[in-house]
C-alpha cells in the first residue's frame, strides 16, 4: 500500500490518529492508551487491530496475554510525521 494510501487511511478516524500520537514516544499497554487517550476499551482494542493490520504499530510482546505492549512503528512514524504537517 502506498504512503498517501496510509495517509488516507488514519486521517480517515480520528481514534487512529490519536493512538498513533500517544505512541510516537511510549510503548504502552492498551490501558494506557485508554487513559491517554479517553478512548474505549473497545475503541482502543479495534483501532490497534487496524493500525497493526497497516503495520503502522506493533505489538512487541504478542506471547503476553495481560500486558501487551504496543508500539509505532517506522512507518507509523512516517505517517504521523505527514499528519503533523497536514494540520
Amino acid at each position: 500500500m502506498s504512503k498517501a494510501n496510509d495517509l488516507v487511511f488514519v486521517l480517515r478516524a480520528k481514534n487512529r490518529i490519536k493512538i498513533l500520537e500517544v505512541l510516537k514516544d511510549n510503548k504502552l499497554i492498551s490501558k494506557q492508551i485508554e487513559e491517554k487517550t479517553g478512548m474505549y476499551k473497545s475503541h482502543v482494542s479495534r483501532t490497534l487491530k487496524e493500525l497493526i493490520s497497516k503495520e503502522l504499530v506493533k505489538c512487541i510482546n504478542p506471547e503476553d496475554r495481560n500486558f501487551r505492549f504496543y508500539e509505532i512503528t517506522n512507518k507509523g512514524k512516517i505517517i504521523f510525521n505527514e499528519i503533523l504537517k497536514i494540520k
